[in-house]
């Protein structure tokens, strides 16, 4: 397992695109960064590149979406020519969308099929297969429920890395945003886990505010994903390095973050992006600082218009008092 896993940002639908994951390497050069979950049947029919990422991001993990063994073969393996650092199964989205694709979190149902799905892609790459999972779905979320999916995934699939939500999912009822805030946190169990699976590489993910957190959560197990926080907050990223992997290099102003931005963004204009898709990703990036409204309202404002570049950033960091820029 190489070292990243110990800290990520987690996929989210929506949010952890290019831009965002190239906005967040430049916080943290250390932090393992995931694609959203994309399913196999867009990257083997759909129309575009779905696995297209920029070489700055690595280390990167594409999270596949699918519940066919050939299919997600298919795709681990297009995953490693191109490059990516690690494939994760997606066995932990409650969507309904989801739910009617058979994959997600109602495959904790089908520890086989899981198995045979980790062990489909081991077959044709050499990179790291991992599992992002639930503790548990709707009635069925006793600890030996949990027990009894690693066990399969992992003896019979060859998993060696799961990253585990500390909630159970409810499959009905709830939507995916509940579900991510309605069912009780349950750290110990994710802990218990690698107590009783020593040799696993075992990652803990839900309700990660702080560094303090996860410093917390790494005296009991090998790794930490943080969520929303990490797109809310993104200057939480800023001292990865240092706190979590030991580095000694300086921690980066927001503002130098901001300028690090400009070529990358410059050039995806060039090649017809808009301004709009790249900034707002960093719209949360002053977070609780004085000015971070005005910041976010102008960059919301304008960042849409037409021929919009660079000058919209320009003129948004103006609104932070620079003394308070550290």
């Amino acid at each position: 397992m190489f070292s990243a896993s110990r800290f990520s940002v987690a996929p989210m639908l929506d949010w952890t695109d290019r831009h965002c994951r190239y906005f967040h390497r430049l916080l943290s050069s250390q932090t393992l960064l995931y694609t959203e979950m994309i399913t196999t049947g867009a990257i083997i029919h759909g129309r575009g590149d779905f696995l297209k990422y920029n070489e700055e991001e690595h280390p990167v993990a594409l999270q596949l979406g699918g519940s066919n063994p050939q299919d997600l073969a298919v795709c681990a393996k297009l995953a490693q020519e191109r490059g990516y650092d690690e494939v994760n199964l997606n066995v932990g989205c409650p969507s309904d969308r989801v739910q009617n694709g058979r994959f997600g979190a109602c495959l904790m149902a089908e520890p086989q099929l899981v198995a045979e799905c980790v062990a489909a892609m081991k077959a044709v790459v050499d990179i790291p297969v991992t599992v992002k999972t639930r503790i548990g779905i709707d009635e069925q979320d006793s600890y030996e429920f949990l027990t009894d999916f690693v066990t399969i995934v992992s003896e019979q699939g060859g998993c060696e890395q799961f990253t585990i939500h500390a909630r159970k999912a409810w499959l009905s009822g709830l939507s995916p945003k509940e579900n991510r805030e309605i069912p009780p946190l349950d750290y110990p169990r994710a802990y218990q886990i690698k107590q009783d699976f020593p040799h696993l590489n075992i990652a803990v993910n839900g309700g990660v505010k702080t560094l303090a957190d996860v410093k917390n959560h790494l005296e009991h197990l090998d790794g930490v994903m943080v969520g929303r926080e990490a797109y809310q907050n993104p200057y939480l990223l800023a001292e990865v390095d240092q706190q979590i992997f030991g580095l000694e290099t300086p921690v980066k102003k927001r503002s130098e973050v901001v300028e690090a931005m400009y070529p990358y963004i410059e050039a995806q204009l060039a090649n017809g992006a808009y301004l709009g898709h790249i900034s707002r990703h960093m719209i949360g990036l002053f977070q609780n600082m004085p000015g971070a409204r005005q910041w976010r309202r102008y960059i919301s404002e304008n960042a849409h218009k037409p021929g919009a570049g660079i000058e919209v950033l320009q003129t948004a960091l103006k609104k932070i008092p620079a003394e308070l820029d550290v």
